[in-house]
Parts: structure tokens; sequence; C-alpha cells
């Protein structure tokens, strides 16, 4: 059955990527260099999803606090570590390449709308061999200061550059809230990084594999705003 889709979007870390491990390590790398204690993995995930200040910015909270200036101090820091470390142990879930190919097949354009930014993306795309495959790139600053998920903005972009109707597979709270307000229906992923159960989220259906997501898309409809 041909899907109702022209265009769909993916999220990076935890949906399309695990990328648990690097960003792991590189938080509490930057994290014992300023002499702070280090997180455990979980700890760690839990902050992952609204981008590099805000991981910074609960961190910096949860190893002793510190102000602004602590967070501006890391935060280069940590992207310059990330950026050389970034691929050393992400890998694609399982099923993610034969779900590209497959969608791919029937003429579907390909996206991903990330809280990463945009200079990190896209080295971590072309090192794990996913980048090829999609049409367009839209990392958290890519649209510049505010726009970053949950603001509806990088998804509407998305729908500009690559058209409509749409669909779009995240794994956290941000990308529901962001693709619902832009009209655009939702798949949860409930393998990636959530700190919340993923049927809790409000997405139009949740997947436990990318073996379900073609099943899932052809459930769909698209939806109005």
């Amino acid at each position: 059955m041909p899907l109702p889709f022209r265009t769909i979007g993916f999220d990076l870390d935890g949906t399309l990527l695990d990328t648990s491990g690097d960003l792991a390590a590189t938080l509490n790398r930057v994290l014992t260099e300023d002499g702070r204690p280090t997180l455990p993995l979980d700890h760690v995930l839990s902050m992952v999803g609204r981008g590099v200040h805000k991981l910074l910015e609960q961190a910096v909270a949860a190893t002793g606090g510190g102000d602004a200036a602590v967070v501006a101090r890391l935060y280069p820091r940590f992207v310059d570590t990330y950026a050389a470390h970034n691929a050393e142990h992400s890998r694609p879930y399982p099923g993610v390449v034969d779900a590209l190919d497959a969608l791919a097949a029937q003429g579907i354009t390909l996206a991903v709308v990330t809280n990463k930014l945009e200079a990190l993306t896209l080295p971590l795309l072309e090192a794990t061999g996913l980048l090829r495959r999609f049409a367009t790139v839209i990392g958290g600053d890519t649209l510049g200061p505010g726009t970053a998920k949950p603001s509806p903005a990088p998804i509407l972009e998305m729908l500009r550059r690559c058209g409509g109707p749409a669909a779009f597979v995240g794994d956290s709270v941000y990308d529901v809230q962001a693709a619902q307000a832009a009209g655009v229906p939702v798949i949860a992923c409930s393998f990636g990084f959530s700190q919340v159960p993923v049927a809790t989220l409000g997405a139009e259906a949740v997947i436990d594999s990318f073996a379900e997501l073609l099943p899932a898309l052809e459930a769909l409809r698209p939806i109005n705003v």
C-alpha cells in the first residue's frame, strides 16, 4: 500500500542513532576536566533532547552548581570534544537502514530534524553512513535562537524544503510537541531516550523497532491544524 505521505522526517539521537555512549563519554570528560564528578548513563540520557546548552545547564546543576558563565565556559569544550569523538560508539538502531531503503523505494523524501547542532549532526550522519539518504538536515541552530524543538519552526522548515503531507518519527516529548504543532502526525520510538513511557507522549503511534515503522506509517493519515 502506498504511503499517504510525501516526506518522512526523523529525529536523530534516540531515534535513528543510539548516541548514548558518545554523549555520556563526552559530557563526563568535560565534567572531569572541570573538577566535577561524572554522571551515570541514565542520568545523562535524562538530560538529552534540548541541545548542548540545556544539557550543560542540567549537568552543571547536578554536579555542584554554577552560573551561566560556567555553562558558557564548558560549551566550547563539549562541542570540540564531541566533534572529535561523536562516532566512536554511535550506531544506527537495528532496522534503520532497511526502513530508510524501503521508504526511498517508494519515492518518499527523507529528512532529519534534530536539536543537535548542525555542525555536529552532518559529520555524525556521514560517519555512520546515513547522510546521503536524506534530502535535508535541520539542526537545532539551523534557523537561529529559539527555534529548536519543541518549537514547530524546524518541522515547518522541513515542510517548506521537502513538501507535504509529512509524518515525523522521534523519541521525545519535544518531537511530539513540535510536529503536532506543525500539523504533522508523529510516531514515537519506545527504544529511544525518553525518560517517561512513550505511550504518555501523545504520539499518533508507538513502535518498538524499525521493523514496525512502515506498517505504522501505512495506518497513519495526514492531520491538519
